[in-house]
C-alpha cells in the first residue's frame, strides 16, 4: 500500500495497513513535504527589514531585534471596514504562485500523500486584518460588513484549491485556534452563524475536486467538532487531547472524524515518564483508530519551544510504529 492510499484510507475509514505517519527521521513520514504556495511574483512589500514588514495582504509586523518569533501585527489595513470596498486582495489564481508546488509534486517518486496548505486561516487573517478586538466582536457589532469579509476569504481559499486541484494534491490543511483551554473562544452559536458555512463551502469544493479536507486547531474545541463534521471537515489536527478527554472525543465523534495527533503536547508529553508516554501513544491508536482508520501519528514540530526531550519523542515515535503497525492485523 502506497502512502498516499494509506492516508486516504485511514482518513476515511476504509482499512489502511498500519497506522499513518508523520514522525521526525529516522522514522519518517506518509505525507509529502514542503508543499505550499509561492508569493505573488508581481507583488512588492513597501516594508521590508528584519523587525519590521508588509505582507501580501497589506498588514504591517513588527519584531524586537533577535526575536524568534513571527512578531505581531501593528498595523491592521481593514481596522476600518469603509475600506473594504476596493481593497487589493491577494491573487491566489496566478498560476505562477504554484510552480514550486509543481516540481515537488512531480518528485513524487514514493506516492506519498501530497498535503497542502491554503490561505484559509479565517479567525487569525481576520485579526491581523481588522485587529484583535474587531475579529471577535464583528458578529455582534458589524455583522454584514463581516459577512462580506469571510465570503471573500472563501473565495481565495477556492481559488487556491482550484489550481492545486490541477496538480494532483490529495488534502487541504489550514490553521485556526479556535480554544482556549477549557472552552472555545467564541459562543458556537456564532461560530454557526458566521464561520462555519464559510468552511462547509470551501470543504465543499475541496471534495468536489477530489481533495479531503484536513484543519489543524489548537485548544478546547469539542463544542465545535460536530459543526465541523457538518462542514465537510475530514481530519482535524490536534496537539492537545487530555483537556478534552480522549475517550470522550472518540465516543462523540469517532468514526465520522479521523484525529492526526501526537502525544498530548503539554501534559503527558511533558510531565509523563517514557514509559507513559508510550501508553498515551498506544491509547491514542486504541482509542481513535479503532474504526477501520480513523488515526493518523504525528510529532510536534517545535519541540524546544515546550519542552520535549530525545528520548519522550522516541519513545513516542517508537509507540506509534510498533503498535500502529499491529492494529489494522489485530483486527484481521
Amino acid at each position: 500500500m502506497t502512502s498516499r492510499e494509506r492516508v486516504r484510507r485511514a482518513v476515511l475509514f476504509q482499512g489502511p495497513d498500519r497506522v499513518p505517519i508523520d514522525l521526525p527521521e529516522p522514522y519518517g513520514t506518509d505525507f509529502l513535504q514542503h508543499v505550499g504556495i509561492d508569493p505573488d511574483p508581481n507583488w512588492q512589500p513597501k516594508i521590508d527589514t528584519e523587525t519590521r514588514w508588509e505582507d501580501e495582504w497589506g498588514s504591517i509586523w513588527e519584531k524586537l531585534p533577535g526575536d524568534v518569533t513571527m512578531g505581531q501585527v501593528k498595523y491592521h489595513p481593514l481596522s476600518d471596514y469603509s475600506r473594504l470596498q476596493g481593497f487589493r486582495f491577494p491573487d491566489y489564481k496566478n498560476p505562477h504562485r504554484y510552480e514550486t508546488a509543481r516540481k515537488v509534486i512531480s518528485e513524487n517518486r514514493q506516492e506519498k500523500f501530497v498535503l497542502a496548505g491554503i490561505p484559509f486561516s479565517i479567525i487569525h487573517r481576520l485579526e491581523y486584518l481588522r485587529g484583535h478586538q474587531e475579529a471577535w466582536t464583528d458578529s455582534y457589532l458589524h455583522p454584514e460588513d463581516l459577512e462580506r469579509l469571510l465570503d471573500r476569504l472563501a473565495d481565495i481559499a477556492i481559488d487556491s484549491i482550484e489550481n492545486l486541484a490541477s496538480l494532483g494534491v490529495d488534502g487541504i490543511i489550514s490553521c485556526d485556534d479556535w480554544g482556549l483551554q477549557d472552552r472555545p473562544m467564541l459562543a458556537p452559536k456564532i461560530f454557526r452563524k458566521f464561520f462555519q458555512p464559510r468552511y462547509k463551502r470551501v470543504y465543499s469544493f475541496a471534495h468536489q475536486q477530489g481533495m479531503l479536507t484536513f484543519l489543524h486547531s489548537c485548544g478546547y474545541i469539542i463544542d465545535l467538532l460536530e459543526d465541523f463534521i457538518e462542514a465537510e471537515l475530514d481530519l482535524i489536527q490536534m496537539d492537545q487531547q487530555e483537556n478534552m478527554g480522549v475517550e470522550r472525543l472518540a465516543e462523540l465523534f469517532g468514526g465520522r472524524l479521523c484525529f492526526w495527533c501526537p502525544v498530548d503536547i503539554q501534559n503527558t508529553m511533558v510531565k509523563g515518564t517514557g514509559e507513559d508516554v508510550r501508553n498515551y501513544a498506544k491509547y491514542l491508536i486504541e482509542s481513535f483508530g479503532k474504526f477501520n482508520g480513523g488515526f493518523v501519528a504525528k510529532w510536534y514540530g517545535s519541540p524546544e519551544a515546550v519542552g520535549h526531550t530525545r528520548e519522550k519523542i522516541e519513545a513516542m515515535s517508537e509507540a506509534f510504529i510498533e503498535y500502529g503497525g499491529l492494529i489494522y492485523q489485530k483486527a484481521q
